[in-house]
């Protein structure tokens, strides 16, 4: 009876840690991303352009070459090993060479190479035109995030930085992944008219990183002190997915790409309210603020560009310093701190944030000087922000 019952509690445990597993399974299960990965995706994306089409169609072709060609050379060889051994009675031929064959074998790959050569080119050539393009947009990979500056054609002077939703980064700090979108949610995703040929300059801040969007077809990779580019044209509306593949720091997972193409009315609309925002940006850097006013523009700065790392208390987490306490934040000698977020320290752990405004530096710097503990009364005006930039 004693065995029996030991055995009614095994099973009764079994049962439970299953149904745990289960449980755990079904709330981290996943769907489809539209735009984005599939689930078990095996398949290059049939994509939202041509050119990703194109590519996929090559993929299909080049494969088929070469399976057959893998099925015709194997199939030979182990007919030849089965049919002509030696168990059988067969005996080996004893000839040195033969031209024909030695003609043969290399004629015919020299042709299979140049027709899977001829038929790739066309794809290839077509993929580094970049003339000609309705909107051309400059890409900028910094640790972590990308900056997106519009160059030419409608939203011309529109600039902004794109980093990971920072619901998504406390959710990957808490080891507690919710969502189809998991790290692929940025605060301001890259926008783009549909139909529209859309070239993209690629470069880097600090170190390489690699601008890729799998159903645009399209990846290149970013590197500091150099330009290059791409293009895509999108056929369809939409929302798509990609992610900085260059490995290129403690953060590399937290550089998502998002891509909203528009109609043209739509994005007609969003140039017109991004140049409103501008507009309502471009402080005057000689403006004398009060310190309450820069404590409240400061907090949201933080919020939107530091919290993800610094956290919104302030302390910090790993090798990211706190801030409720620090050193620096609390020094008189308020250019240490301004000289810090211009220049970045740690080789690039601190990165630099010069892409902010004058306005958006002394108010996110005042912020924190005055937030949590740190009660130091001090103000840094956008004025000594400008002086630091010289």
């Amino acid at each position: 009876m004693k065995t029996m019952h030991a055995l009614r509690q095994r099973a009764s445990r079994f049962g439970l840690a299953a149904a745990a597993a289960l449980t755990t399974t079904a709330a981290m299960a996943v769907n489809d991303l539209p735009g984005g990965p599939k689930v078990n995706q095996l398949d290059l994306p049939g994509g939202a352009t041509k050119m990703a089409s194109d590519i996929q169609g090559l993929h299909y072709l080049l494969l088929v070459i070469c399976s057959v060609i893998f099925v015709v050379v194997f199939g030979a060889m182990f007919y030849s090993i089965i049919k002509h051994r030696r168990s059988v009675g067969h005996k080996a031929a004893n000839f040195h060479e033969s031209v024909a064959v030695e003609i043969a074998w290399t004629i015919v790959p020299f042709i299979i190479v140049v027709v899977m050569g001829a038929l790739a080119t066309k794809t290839v050539v077509a993929q580094k035109d970049t003339t000609n393009a309705d909107v051309t947009i400059k890409a900028t990979g910094y640790q972590w995030k990308w900056g997106y500056d519009y160059l030419k054609g409608e939203g011309e002077g529109i600039a902004f930085l794109s980093t990971i939703d920072n619901v998504h980064r406390a959710m990957s700090d808490a080891g507690k992944p919710e969502g189809d979108d998991y790290l692929r949610k940025v605060d301001n995703p890259l926008v783009v008219p549909v139909g529209k040929k859309v070239r993209i300059i690629t470069t880097a801040d600090d170190v390489i990183h690699s601008f890729t969007v799998p159903d645009f077809g399209i990846k290149q990779d970013a590197l500091p002190g150099f330009v290059r580019d791409t293009w895509f044209r999108a056929d369809k509306v939409g929302t798509y997915y990609g992610q900085c593949v260059e490995l290129c720091g403690k953060e590399h997972a937290y550089m998502p790409i998002v891509v909203k193409v528009l109609s043209a009315d739509d994005y007609s609309q969003w140039v017109d309210g991004e140049r409103k925002k501008m507009a309502a940006r471009a402080d005057d850097p000689a403006k004398v603020w009060a310190l309450d006013e820069l404590v409240a523009r400061g907090a949201k700065v933080y919020a939107a560009n530091c919290q993800a790392c610094h956290q919104p208390n302030g302390k910090g987490a790993g090798p990211i310093k706190p801030l409720d306490g620090s050193a620096v934040v609390l020094d008189a000698e308020k250019g240490k701190q301004i000289a810090v977020l211009l220049n970045g320290q740690n080789n690039g752990a601190m990165p630099a944030w010069k892409t902010l405004s004058d306005t958006e530096l002394a108010a996110v710097i005042t912020y924190t000087k005055n937030n949590w503990s740190n009660k130091t009364g001090q103000i840094v005006q956008p004025a000594d922000v400008v002086a630091a930039r010289k």
